[in-house]
């Protein structure tokens, strides 16, 4: 069929790129009609999605599929090459949803929509073009692109002090994206090829030095991204100043991107060095839980009280990729997922409340559950996920963690008990600053700026459904997990157990890595206790 051979991918990528021509001299008085335009194209772009993901996909499939490779310049063998599979797919659409809805919140921006609608619309193009592409030079403008929109709609839309935040965003990330930068082409001229395509990367035969030096690099433009402590100061000073609907993607969408990254290329690209660092994403993972949970109490500003509930939750990815376990790493990918939904829904929620109150200060709420009903509905479900609530997708994502690293025989006992032990105590704190964080805003009697604001309106229909179509996958995937594994199951034993095979090479009696830790001889590697595909369902 003509369908089969049409370039569904590069159609995703370009399209909202695309769109955004017309949108100068689209005829518009008061952004009426650019509004309309900006989601019908978010809407088909989402369509299209969902029409390739369900008509051309294969779930029974690990390896790439709906592969376009096009010479790009041939002088340096640079290609316009996309490929889907189990940990870009999913991530694709995640990243169609929180953005079509992003730009449904965005329905009350009149200070130069043509400029702002325009930004959201080149997000969505690099959001999808760094998920798809499998060109490691593609990979890093895509990386690019996503950065110019992010800092004009912080600088240009945001709070008081809008500059200094989307300034200190612009320089730890671009900075960061150096790095990516410099591994590309150190790995591309290593040996007797000249190639930046991923999978032809994945077949050179780097020496394990090399391969330690470009993990550290890949690793730091990931962490500051993730983001990683001590790299993560710039995300709370981002969400507090950044728009709601900014706040959404960057929390649902952007860090997700550097959770792939840290999977496709560091995971997949440089195997063996992944084996001595597995320990130091482990530890850095709790560092992130415990730090983040901690300092997100001493939070009064809304937003950052959220952001920091980011930096922690994102410490579970680190320890699901550490694992060394098929259920560690699915659980690693269902921690992006479900907390890009989660995340989304409480950025927006809390635009919602700022919109009636104009503040984003705790301090100065109070009593806003008997003014805003709906709102405080949402809001509590919403922080529910957040906790890890059984039920929600939190939950599921987070104990798949929790027993990918208890299952592991590749560290040390007496490790193993310490993290478990630390990331608990990180749960534990989790709903304490969030149920703090729905008291102050919610209960007790009215704020002193919330007394001030007459006729405070609740959660308008078109925010009902906007927070309903976050909150849907929250519960589906928290109910029946398998909504969302089946889409990566395969690619997750796949990486697993390429991990494991590199692991038992590193592990041999005289090795470094033997030394490391109190680790099994290779022997007992192999015989690591591995739950099949599917399992979390």
């Amino acid at each position: 069929m003509l369908t089969e051979h049409f370039p569904w991918l590069t159609t995703l990528v370009l399209l909202p790129l695309v769109a955004i021509l017309p949108i100068p001299v689209l005829p518009d008085r008061n952004g009426q009609t650019l509004r309309w335009y900006a989601l019908g194209v978010g809407c088909i772009e989402f369509s299209l999605i969902l029409y390739t993901f369900t008509h051309f996909y294969h779930l029974d499939q690990s390896g790439l599929q709906l592969v376009e490779r096009y010479n790009w310049i041939s002088q340096l063998n640079l290609t316009w090459s996309l490929g889907a599979d189990g940990l870009a797919m999913p991530l694709v659409i995640l990243s169609g949803l929180v953005t079509t809805l992003a730009i449904l919140a965005s329905w009350n921006i009149s200070r130069r929509p043509r400029l702002y609608f325009s930004l959201l619309l080149m997000m969505y193009s690099a959001q999808v073009g760094v998920f798809l592409a499998q060109d490691l030079v593609m990979f890093f403008l895509m990386w690019e692109l996503e950065l110019v929109p992010v800092y004009l709609l912080i600088s240009i839309w945001g709070g008081q002090k809008r500059l200094y935040a989307a300034t200190k965003f612009i320089l730890y990330t671009a900075i960061g994206s150096i790095f990516i930068l410099v591994a590309a082409l150190a790995m591309a001229f290593y040996g007797d090829t000249v190639t930046f395509n991923l999978a032809d990367l994945a077949q050179k035969q780097y020496s394990l030095s090399f391969q330690l030096l470009m993990y550290a690099a890949f690793l730091v433009a990931f962490a500051v991204k993730l983001p990683i402590f001590p790299l993560h100061t710039w995300l709370p000073d981002a969400h507090s100043e950044a728009p709601a609907a900014v706040s959404m993607i960057l929390a649902g969408v952007l860090l997700k991107m550097a959770g792939y990254g840290l999977i496709r290329m560091n995971i997949e690209l440089l195997p063996d060095a992944h084996v001595y660092f597995a320990p130091v994403l482990v530890v850095l993972g709790v560092i992130n839980i415990i730090y983040a949970s901690l300092t997100a109490f001493a939070q009064d500003n809304l937003k950052r009280r959220m952001a920091y509930s980011s930096v922690a939750h994102m410490g579970f990815v680190l320890i699901g990729c550490a694992s060394f376990t098929t259920l560690g790493m699915s659980g690693a990918m269902l921690q992006m997922i479900s907390h890009g939904l989660i995340a989304a829904v409480m950025f927006f929620l809390s635009g919602v409340t700022y919109d009636r109150t104009h503040t984003l200060d705790m301090a100065a709420m109070g009593g806003m559950g008997r003014k805003m009903p709906t709102t405080f509905a949402f809001f509590t479900a919403a922080s529910m996920g957040s906790l890890a609530l059984p039920g929600m997708s939190g939950f599921v994502s987070e104990i798949a963690v929790f027993l990918g690293l208890a299952t592991s025989d590749i560290y040390s006992t007496v490790f193993r008990t310490a993290i478990i032990v630390l990331a608990a105590v990180g749960v534990i704190l989790s709903p304490i600053y969030l149920l703090s964080m729905l008291r102050r805003i919610f209960y007790g009697e009215t704020g002193e700026v919330v007394s001030k604001v007459s006729g405070i309106l609740d959660i308008r229909p078109r925010e009902v459904f906007v927070a309903a179509c976050l909150m849907v996958p929250i519960i589906g995937i928290g109910v029946y997990p398998k909504l969302a594994t089946q889409v990566y199951d395969l690619k997750t034993v796949e990486v697993a157990s390429q991990i494991q095979q590199n692991l038992l090479l590193a592990s041999q009696p005289g090795t470094l890595y033997a030394h490391i830790l109190s680790l099994p001889q290779a022997a007992t590697v192999a015989t690591v206790p591995e739950l099949p595909a599917g399992q979390i369902n």
